[in-house]
């Protein structure tokens, strides 16, 4: 999109207009879209915010595979607890740290994936543009 004077006054009106709503009380967020343009989100229709040191998946999908990696380093790290007591050993317990770790990611991650699947659809119900997974403005 090219950054012109037009664009300049259509982002000067959506601030102001996403000022009056946060004035109203309504939690909004104000954020670009796939086309550069700036619009004012609600909470539900944003899904996970894309901006500072969050999340580096910025998709539902994106979340879906992270959660199957924390979920199989979840499981490698049970294996990892078990694995002494088949040669008559005890439990590695000191281990147990990256289970609950594991388990933690995937609990993140799905929550991020459904609020993301749930945004999606409420957008393409709603007929808003897709937020852009770059810093928000």
């Amino acid at each position: 999109m090219r950054y012109d004077a037009e664009g300049r006054r259509r982002d000067d009106e959506m601030r102001a207009r996403h000022d009056e709503a946060l004035a109203a009380g309504e939690k909004r967020v104000l954020s670009r879209t796939m086309e550069g343009r700036l619009y004012s989100y609600a909470r539900d229709e944003i899904g996970f915010a894309r901006a500072g040191s969050g999340p580096i998946a910025t998709s539902a999908v994106g979340m879906v595979v992270l959660a199957v990696v924390f979920a199989a380093f979840t499981v490698l790290s049970v294996l990892l607890i078990a694995a002494p007591t088949s040669q008559g050993q005890d439990p590695l317990w000191g281990a147990l740290f990256l289970t609950f770790g594991g388990l933690a990611g995937v609990i993140y991650a799905s929550r991020l994936a459904v609020a993301e699947f749930r945004a999606k659809r409420i957008r393409r119900e709603r007929g808003l543009p897709e937020p852009s997974p770059r810093q928000l403005n």
